[in-house]
């Protein structure tokens, strides 16, 4: 059997961990990374690590009153290099982690968990002032100055009797110039909204029949471009936000990722594609799972 049949993931370095992890972040210019998660026995847990020689090297674990269940260094200056958290109980932190026994900024954000976060303005990526987003179950998205204590610079909710749904992906993007920026924001029931931070109004929103996992734009620092959204049952769709159409909103391609089993029974001895593109028949079923799982029509 070939080596190639199947999609390979080469594993660079394994560690097992004694807690469950919810989210792990590069260091900005390091050779560091983070993982947040939670311990058995219901505590929060910071760890950093350092590729070292082929191996990771624990440099410090800091245990919190709380679960930690996402971070991102997205607003913090390449000079600080803080950590921002959102936890299970609703709480915002920004850590120094080289002095992580107190915030440098703690916020009570949101009445249940945060699911999600996201930074911008730091890092050198993005016009305008650092902010952080913050998604949480109690279905609001909140937008965040650290430089302003206390109350959010922005608030998403839903509108008086409407059902609150949870929120389980944020991201920024369209920040081009120091006015310009937004917000989309995914939730368990496949909405997508995207909210204009400049006129603080809901600029567009669709909705995929499946709960949003994750959203993310090709870049934040560049006029809206591209957004790609991911969901359950293994679908991603892509839209198009250089044009918005004034009724259909935004154009949108979507597909299903089909199991690499399946996609080699499918094109087993059709004979045909192996014929049209002059290759052995194992060679023909990679071709073929890889067009599929990329999304990439066979011609």
């Amino acid at each position: 059997m070939s080596a190639f049949e199947k999609p390979q993931i080469i594993t660079h370095i394994q560690k097992g961990l004694n807690y469950t992890v919810f989210d792990c972040k590069w260091v900005p210019c390091s050779a560091k990374f983070v993982t947040m998660g939670n311990f058995a026995r219901g505590t929060g847990v910071i760890q950093l690590y350092e590729i070292q020689h082929g191996d990771v090297k624990l440099l410090r674990e800091i245990e919190k009153a709380k679960p930690i269940k996402c971070g991102t260094f997205g607003a913090t200056s390449l000079q600080q290099r803080y950590l921002a958290t959102g936890d299970f109980a609703g709480n915002l932190h920004i850590w120094n982690l080289e002095a992580p026994e107190t915030p440098v900024y703690s916020v009570k954000g949101h009445k249940e968990i945060i699911n999600t976060i996201d930074g911008v303005g730091g890092l050198g990526i993005g016009e305008g002032a650092p902010e952080i987003v913050t998604g949480s179950r109690d279905g609001t998205v909140k937008v965040w100055d650290p430089r302003q204590k206390d109350d959010p610079v922005a608030n998403m909710e839903p509108v008086q009797g409407e059902n609150k749904r949870d929120c389980w992906t944020v991201a920024f993007g369209n920040a081009y110039n120091q006015e310009e920026r937004v917000v989309c924001a995914g939730y368990d029931n496949g909405d997508i909204k995207l909210f204009d931070l400049r006129n603080m109004s809901l600029r567009w929103e669709t909705n995929i029949k499946n709960g949003v996992c994750s959203l993310e734009f090709d870049r934040k620092d560049i006029s809206m471009n591209k957004l790609v959204a991911t969901s359950l049952e293994g679908k991603f769709h892509v839209f198009d936000m250089r044009t918005q159409h004034p009724t259909k909103g935004f154009a949108s391609v979507s597909e299903k990722r089909i199991p690499y089993p399946a996609v080699k029974e499918r094109f087993r001895g059709s004979g045909d594609g192996g014929r049209r593109l002059g290759q052995p028949p194992a060679e023909r079923d990679v071709v073929y799972s890889a067009r599929f799982q990329f999304g990439l029509e066979s011609r």
